[in-house]
């Protein structure tokens, strides 16, 4: 059986069709790619190290108790959701109920980390510090 012909389209033809364009070629080699990479890993960690000397220097220790607290809940509710897909679902709603309310939990403590924030004092300023 001979081979089944393929009809080309010309860029002249008559469809009214424009023909697209062919992109750049890339003059860039890989050598300055991989210098480019070092230098954006070192920003990132620089980015990185000095947000976390900002948050460690500037944050009162009732908030970054709240903030282990939510990273505790968080963690729970990671482990609750793989023990779910490993282990299986057989009494799916001791799953759904445990998971809801880890994150309701979270939900509840975030809300709080933003009322006694002191730096939100301006927008919360009828709720009392000592909640």
């Amino acid at each position: 059986m001979p081979p089944k012909r393929v009809s080309q389209i010309s860029p002249s033809s008559s469809t009214g069709v424009p023909p697209i364009p062919k992109a750049p070629s890339s003059t860039t080699s890989n050598s300055k790619l991989s210098g480019n990479n070092n230098s954006s890993k070192a920003s990132a960690q620089e980015v990185l190290l000095s947000l976390w000397t900002h948050y460690v220097n500037t944050t009162p220790q009732r908030v970054k108790l709240m903030d282990v607290f939510m990273a505790f809940l968080v963690a729970v509710g990671g482990l609750q959701f793989v023990y779910c897909v490993l282990v299986g679902n057989y009494p799916f709603n001791a799953f759904l109920s445990g998971f809801s309310a880890t994150v309701g939990q979270f939900v509840l403590t975030a809300s709080l980390r933003i009322q006694t924030n002191p730096e939100n004092k301006g927008e919360f300023g009828s709720v009392s510090h000592e909640r």
